[in-house]
């Protein structure tokens, strides 16, 4: 072989296009749409709540350090979502996780998954073995808290989010069956002070179970094309400048919280109402009800479930409005 030229059709994307296309439509014609650029058909769905929940799964496309955990029953699609939507993610299904496969090798001198990614997802977490627990939870723990850690005098750093994708049991009317969600995780994540770092709580029994159906056949995004633009919409700064403008919070508010309900509800923003680029574009009502309460609820679940595995941990989140 004398050369070699990739193909990679969509080499940039222009925003300010997608920005425009949104203005064409409604909410609810936007939420389709993302639906059958993810694939799947919008009709295959009972609810908005079902679609929403569903879309959730893109925030940590759109927003860099964004860590979120989802517990879903078997065939709900989590595989197929971070596995082949976009090639700026790494999916990592069961078997041996080293630190120095996650974060940096010392005896190659090279980085890992973590650096070279817009989000690593974990899936079927109960299947995984960590190799020496213990150092991977110490840098886990400082890297989902500032987005560093050191590995062998080393300092890492990575805009990269962290997704946490396990099942869980329910009942017959598919609930869960334990109120200690956690509990379906493996035990080198079931610490409060690790669960804390995470900002996002997808509850996967929500979610209708995949089959023939559901399955998208008509014209929607090239999905490289949609991959561009979630990975172009991580740069996009001004959505946090306005969700800054817009919300007002207690004065001693934790700051996990606040950086959570933040990054939540910006992806949210980027996702469903990439159009507002100035704060006289933004519908107060539809911020309110389709990106910041969905984020104060999604932070809320992680400090239930913190609480109930440490009882120092406060339950109730801090007071959050729009000014």
């Amino acid at each position: 072989m004398v050369e070699y030229t990739p193909f990679k059709p969509y080499r940039s994307v222009d925003i300010d296009f997608l920005r425009d296309a949104r203005k064409a439509f409604t909410l609810h014609e936007w939420i389709d749409v993302l639906l059958s650029a993810m694939e799947y058909d919008a009709d295959g769905f009972e609810n908005i709540t079902q679609k929403m929940e569903f879309l959730t799964r893109l925030l940590i496309f759109v927003e860099p350090r964004l860590n979120v955990v989802e517990l879903a029953p078997k065939g709900t699609g989590k595989s197929f979502v971070f596995g082949n939507l976009s090639k700026y993610g790494w999916l990592i299904s069961g078997g041996k996780v080293t630190r120095a496969k996650l974060f940096y090798d010392k005896a190659k001198q090279q980085n890992g998954i973590i650096k070279n990614h817009d989000f690593t997802a974990f899936d079927e977490i109960q299947t995984i073995t960590f190799q020496e627990p213990a150092e991977i939870q110490a840098a886990l723990k400082s890297y989902l808290e500032s987005g560093k850690t050191t590995i062998d005098n080393n300092e890492f750093s990575s805009e990269c989010g962290l997704m946490l994708m396990g099942n869980i049991p329910l009942t017959a009317n598919r609930i869960p069956i334990n109120r200690r969600y956690f509990d379906s995780l493996p035990q080198s994540f079931q610490e409060s002070a690790l669960l804390d770092r995470f900002h996002c709580f997808i509850e996967g029994w929500l979610l209708p179970r995949i089959n023939h159906g559901i399955i998208f056949k008509g014209w929607t995004f090239n999905v490289e094309y949609f991959s561009e633009i979630l990975h172009s919409l991580r740069v996009q700064n001004i959505y946090g400048c306005l969700f800054d403008e817009l919300v007002a919070h207690d004065k001693d508010a934790d700051t996990r919280d606040l950086k959570a309900v933040k990054r939540v509800a910006v992806g949210y923003m980027k996702l469903l109402f990439p159009h507002w680029t100035n704060i006289s574009d933004v519908d107060k009502h539809e911020f309110n009800q389709y990106c910041l309460q969905p984020a104060i609820r999604r932070r809320g679940i992680i400090k239930e479930q913190c609480k109930l595995i440490d009882d120092e941990f406060k339950s109730t989140m801090p007071s959050i409005w729009i000014k």
